[in-house]
């Protein structure tokens, strides 16, 4: 599928690179937020600094796997969503500051905004 995409961010080996980046990002033990940060490049490796974009490279995945290799991803990244949305907070002006305010892991805050 990867190899396939048409989309520039969907690349052979973007699948297992933002899964290991959305890891990463929730990796540090404790109880304290984290909060996700802008990538400094937007090139397609750069990209996935940012955890937010890795999930976003996960969605799209996850929309154009067949079905049994989708529910397999599903469940990984349920898992990961689960732990993002208790270790990042709510941002109540996301509608404003973010510009895929639409997906709900782009609503949290963040250390360095987005503008629209």
């Amino acid at each position: 599928m990867e190899r396939s995409s048409g989309d520039y961010y969907v690349f052979p080996g973007a699948t297992a690179h933002a899964l290991r980046r959305y890891r990463a990002f929730l990796e540090p033990s404790g109880r304290r937020p984290l909060y996700p940060q802008d990538a400094h490049c937007s090139c397609r490796g750069c990209s996935l600094d940012d955890v937010r974009h890795a999930r976003d490279v996960l969605e799209e995945v996850l929309q154009r796997l067949p079905s049994r290799s989708r529910a397999e991803l599903k469940r990984r990244v349920a898992r990961l969503d689960a732990g993002y949305l208790e270790r990042t907070l709510p941002d109540p002006f996301a509608e404003r500051r973010q510009w895929r305010a639409d997906l709900w892991w782009r609503r949290r805050l963040t250390v360095g905004g987005e503008s629209t």
